[in-house]
């Protein structure tokens, strides 16, 4: 079963400092009428040494931002830039964000805390900076969610609302406000990247490599690869590695993140930023998450090329370091990391053993025969975990070869269906709030979604994965 994060210590460790005259901005936190603690992740507040803290001073660091003991004295909104639905825009950066503090956890991995909502920074362009309450809330589902279901994600870490009435086109208006902190092991974008090479900045380019190496640390690329001992061509196979995982991992929990701009690409590897997300309702390939993405770009089938799209913009911006033969090969890795990453955690999800490359792909194709029916990807792991209900279709044959890898008599499995956050739900659970703060249906969500992840166990990655 799935292990509690690993208690550690608060030990301080503001790395980015180090580049944070030429990659960010040293910004303030906006001034709110209210602070109302609604969302405190002591699970993983043990594995920085936060969770000794009360309720007043996990405000005073999470809702008023006074600076963590030894750490970051400012905040820092990053500068990067970005493709937006495929069109480049220079004009972008941390504009309702900034990064707030860095530690280390018990395994001594860098880890982040970043906010959302805290405020406008000289990237607001016309936004006031702010999050609301309901984004907040969908937030936190989805990050509970993700990491239930094996996905590298960030966490949310804290949730304050703070008091002011927001307007938004998107949502019912006035809305009530908040400010999120998520924990992630970084938040250098690939944007970041392609910043420095607009600028033409070798220097710094090579600086940020080198950074990125040291906080997010991987495996060197095979024996066999071109350049493999050059820090450019080392940092992109390890992105291509994570990125081609992180995807998989999408595509096996039925989840469509929205908006895969290379400014929400994170080299660390985890899926983060999440906006107009969704659960599919039904496996169609065609859905898409975010009402403006109107030619499907980031439809649900489309992720894994949006996401080797976003990479190719890394290699591009990598050119400035070394040549395109070496960083090419890297990109050429994709496809078949990824295969291997959907047939690994595509047989994690159900409880099955693994029988090899070729058997897994038939089985999987098996799969999406069989649910073209409408069925919703929650239900089809739910009711064949560990080759339950196997009938006597192709698919259902398949299964019956296979060895359960998973206990299925625990209580969860016996229920009519696991927790799931569609859309319903989700609009459930954040009418309570809305309508009458009743928080009673989000905690107990997120208790629910917390013990499947406990029965679903840590999801197998590849040694050298950031989790």
């Amino acid at each position: 079963m799935r292990s509690e994060p690993q208690a550690s210590a608060y030990r301080p460790a503001p790395r980015i400092e180090a580049i944070s005259d030429w990659i960010a901005s040293p910004v303030s936190a906006a001034e709110f009428p209210r602070h109302i603690l609604r969302f405190r992740n002591d699970r993983w507040a043990r594995a920085v040494g936060l969770d000794g803290l009360d309720d007043a001073q996990w405000i005073a660091h999470f809702g008023q931002f006074e600076p963590l003991p030894d750490n970051l004295p400012q905040p820092l909104a990053l500068r990067y830039h970005g493709h937006q639905f495929r069109v480049y825009n220079p004009n972008i950066g941390d504009g309702r964000g900034f990064l707030f503090a860095q530690m280390l956890d018990g395994e001594g991995r860098v880890l982040d805390l970043g906010t959302k909502g805290s405020g406008q920074t000289p990237y607001s362009r016309d936004g006031d900076g702010r999050l609301t309450l309901k984004g907040a809330v969908r937030e936190i589902l989805a990050t509970e969610m993700l990491e239930a279901l094996g996905v590298n994600t960030s966490k949310t870490f804290s949730v304050v609302e703070t008091g002011e009435a927001l307007w938004r086109g998107d949502e019912p208006s006035p809305t009530r406000s908040a400010a999120l902190v998520r924990l992630s092991h970084g938040h250098v974008r690939i944007g970041s990247f392609q910043r420095l090479l607009a600028m033409d900045d070798a220097e710094h380019m090579a600086a940020l490599v080198d950074y990125c190496l040291a906080t997010f640390p991987g495996p060197l690329p095979p024996e066999d690869m071109p350049g493999r001992d050059e820090p450019a061509v080392i940092l992109l196979h390890q992105v291509v590695e994570r990125m081609a995982d992180t995807a998989a991992s999408w595509m096996v929990a039925g989840f469509v993140h929205g908006v895969l701009n290379s400014d929400n690409i994170n080299v660390s590897g985890e899926s983060f930023d999440y906006g107009p997300w969704r659960w599919l309702p039904r496996w169609d390939p065609a859905f898409t998450a975010a009402y403006f993405d109107h030619s499907g770009l980031y439809a649900f089938g489309r992720q894994p090329e949006a996401v080797l799209w976003d990479c190719g913009q890394l290699a591009v911006a990598l050119r400035l370091m070394a040549e395109t033969e070496p960083l090419v090969a890297a990109l050429d890795r994709f496809a078949p990391l990824y295969q291997q990453a959907m047939y690994r955690r595509f047989c994690w999800r159900l409880g099955v053993e693994q029988l090899g490359d070729e058997a897994d792909m038939a089985l999987i194709q098996a799969e999406k025969a069989m649910v073209a029916s409408g069925e919703a990807p929650e239900m089809f792991y739910f009711r064949h975990r560990g080759g339950r209900n196997a009938g006597n279709d192709g698919f259902g044959e398949l299964l019956k070869a296979r060895k359960p890898s998973a206990d299925t008599d625990a209580s969860l499995w016996q229920e009519d269906a696991p927790p799931g956050v569609l859309i319903d739900e989700v609009e459930r659970i954040w009418s309570a709030i809305d309508e009458g703060d009743d928080w009673g249906p989000l905690h107990e969500k997120v208790a629910a979604i917390r013990e499947l992840g406990r029965q679903l166990g840590p999801a197998p990655v590849p040694a050298g994965h950031i989790r």
